[in-house]
């Protein structure tokens, strides 16, 4: 049996497919006479759209990836797949007046009106190849263009047996999929590893009816062409039986695009699914795991195999891993090996924000210097709505923690909770200029989308109900609303939470964060007798100063770790002994002049300093600048101040 796996746009170009790679060596390993190759239709579209115009780097990631929440990518190869190349031009236009550059709106409609030429070339490709079954991925903005292929496919072939999978086609998306594409024969939901295996050895064996009836999660039609769906699988599977991908020749084909010169390819790895805090509490507005939250993670000894296996065979360093959430064991287990083995990995990786610092040191040591850390919001009240066991003081800390350890920290600021207020959000807009140094969030604050499978989706009694599939759905498919709700992911809603003054103000603060951050700086340095202060940060007048009293040494080292002006009382009083006892109210303007001085972040009653440690550099320029001013004096030249001294 020939199979071939189609990994079709949007998919990303960098990155070969784990849902894929994964399949490719399931086929290969358990379906006795099967063998499957992988066509990266994705950098066939590259090659094929540059030749024919200005198409760069930045419009494929714009499709793949920023452009999601809107449907651009999806509404693009609508028109394969409905045949018209002029396919809801107007629609869509209105629909994106205002939400588009003039520029991206007639690059989205001019690829529009391109890509049925390129996915009649891809279908041809496939049948030529001869396959008995191709299978096709979706995840993301992949779902058109892995649709439109399969029905040009079966036009062509209509004995090549079609199947679709990914996170696209989970639950009821997947029934919604095979009940409304008819030339798309099977559908599997949920996890494929061990599904799309004996879909192949039943249609090889070809005792088709009763073997189909097996397969968990399939949709497959009857001989009356009557859909079947089968039952979801009442557990997942176990990471005994998570196999390795095989990347085999996403790399040489990379190397013979024109995306090579745009993109450093990385090797995706996966050590866990599903997510350890999800168990627990379900974060309110994500949707991920679909079908399975139950956290499992590989042994220590199989993860790292892995990893050194997929590096030495490919010989590239950097990696994605896909992981929802870190195995807190791997810090101890994996993480120490990696370090050992003299590989200068690069890795991404999503990890919870309440990390110590110890932990995050570990993960730069071993090259996972790439982290997201789930933050979304500095305010507590707002991440308690969202169920997500930090406090605003916490996530400070992390992106002071991250950038002490030489971690690239990526987050994203939401808003749109059901019972935020303003008041939320005040206290946190007017210490933004203070946390310029840190990293700022990867773009500017978002209202949250209303995500399949998530709580806010499943339990209206949260602040969202009468939730319709967003618009872009309604202009992409030929589909009735209510066949539509079973299809999309993401969904419209009232809006909840803050106005758009407050939105407006905390995108302003945000967009002078991100331009400033570059040149912003504060570091503190402790000396044991006295603690030096370096500031480079555009609403800060001072730029050095000193802490000296024994009192205020031990308060600022206490402040590493948030504390309400009572608890730092109580355990100031205890550590401070060669220091004069202060009252809470003495603590408490101690507090307020360091939050004047940008030295602290404050939040639901809590104080962080947010002054990462100094490296050298910063002890350098404070000595030149006492040099400077003794010799300024010296020479009788006009006084410049010398460093304050809190």
């Amino acid at each position: 049996m020939r199979v071939l796996l189609v990994n079709m746009p949007w998919s990303p170009i960098d990155l070969p497919s784990l849902a894929l790679g994964i399949l490719k060596r399931s086929v290969d390993e358990r379906v006795p006479g099967a063998k499957a190759e992988v066509l990266h239709a994705n950098l066939e579209f590259t090659d094929w759209i540059t030749e024919r115009t200005e198409f760069t780097a930045d419009d494929y990631e714009y499709y793949a990836l920023s452009s999601y929440f809107m449907g651009c990518g999806d509404w693009v190869f609508s028109s394969a797949l409905y045949d018209d190349p002029a396919w809801r031009d107007q629609e869509f236009a209105a629909a994106m007046k205002g939400k588009l550059r003039k520029s991206r709106l007639r690059m989205s409609q001019e690829l529009h009106r391109a890509v049925p030429e390129f996915v009649e070339m891809i279908a041809e490709r496939i049948v030529a190849y001869g396959p008995d079954v191709v299978g096709f991925t979706s995840t993301f903005q992949q779902n058109t263009a892995a649709l439109a292929a399969a029905r040009h496919v079966k036009r062509l072939a209509p004995h090549i047996v079609t199947v679709m999978g990914g996170a696209n086609c989970d639950g009821e998306q997947g029934e919604a999929v095979h009940r409304n594409f008819t030339f798309v024969d099977h559908v599997i939901r949920g996890e494929g590893e061990t599904a799309f295996p004996q879909l192949l050895t039943a249609i090889g064996e070809g005792s088709e009816a009763a073997a189909l009836a097996a397969v968990p999660g399939l949709c497959h039609r009857a001989a009356d062409g009557t859909a079947v769906v089968n039952p979801m699988a009442t557990s997942p599977i176990p990471p005994v039986a998570i196999l390795p991908p095989d990347y085999s020749g996403y790399f040489e084909r990379l190397g013979t695009s024109v995306a090579r010169n745009w993109v450093e390819p990385k090797l995706v790895v996966e050590g866990a699914r599903g997510c350890w805090w999800g168990e627990k509490h379900h974060c309110t507005f994500c949707g991920l795991n679909g079908s399975f939250m139950q956290y499992r993670s590989k042994t220590p000894e199989t993860f790292y195999s892995e990893i050194m296996e997929l590096a030495r065979r490919h010989r590239v360093l950097d990696m994605y891993l896909v992981d929802n959430i870190l195995d807190m064991g791997y810090l101890s287990t994996v993480l120490p090996r990696i370090i050992e083995s003299g590989y200068d990995l690069r890795m991404h990786i999503e990890i919870k924000a309440n990390m110590r610092r110890s932990q995050l040191r570990t993960l730069a040591e071993a090259g996972l210097i790439y982290v997201q850390p789930g933050i979304e919001s500095l305010n507590n009240r707002v991440l308690d709505l969202m169920d997500k066991g930090v406090s605003g003081c916490q996530n400070v800390r992390m992106l002071r923690d991250g950038a002490e350890t030489g971690l690239s920290v990526a987050w994203n600021y939401l808003h749109g909770f059901p019972g935020e207020t303003t008041e939320d959000y005040d206290p946190v807009i007017a210490q933004i200029p203070a946390l310029e140094h840190l990293n700022p969030p990867v773009d500017l604050s978002a209202r949250i989308a209303i995500e399949r499978f998530s709580p806010y989706f499943n339990r209206p009694e949260l602040g969202f109900d009468g939730l319709r599939p967003e618009e872009h759905y309604r202009f992409t498919y030929d589909l009735p609303e209510s066949e539509l709700y079973d299809l999309a992911y993401v969904f419209e809603a009232p809006q909840r939470g803050i106005g758009e003054p407050t939105v407006t103000a905390l995108n302003d603060a945000i967009d002078a964060w991100k331009k400033h951050h570059a040149d912003a700086r504060l570091t503190h340095t402790d000396l044991g007798d006295r603690i030096v202060l370096v500031s480079r940060r555009r609403t800060f007048a001072w730029r050095a100063m000193e802490l000296t009293d024994p009192y205020e040494l031990v308060a600022f080292r206490l402040l590493d770790q948030p504390h309400t002006a009572a608890a730092l009382t109580r355990k100031a009083a205890a550590r401070a002994k060669d220091a004069a006892a202060r009252d809470e109210s003495e603590v408490q303007r101690l507090l307020d002049s360091w939050l004047a001085l940008g030295l602290v972040f404050t939040d639901g009653g809590q104080y962080v300093h947010i002054a990462p440690s100094a490296v050298n550099e910063d002890l350098l320029r404070l000595d030149f600048m006492r040099h400077a001013h003794a010799a300024l004096d010296a020479s009788e030249q006009p006084a410049r101040p010398e460093p304050a001294h809190v």
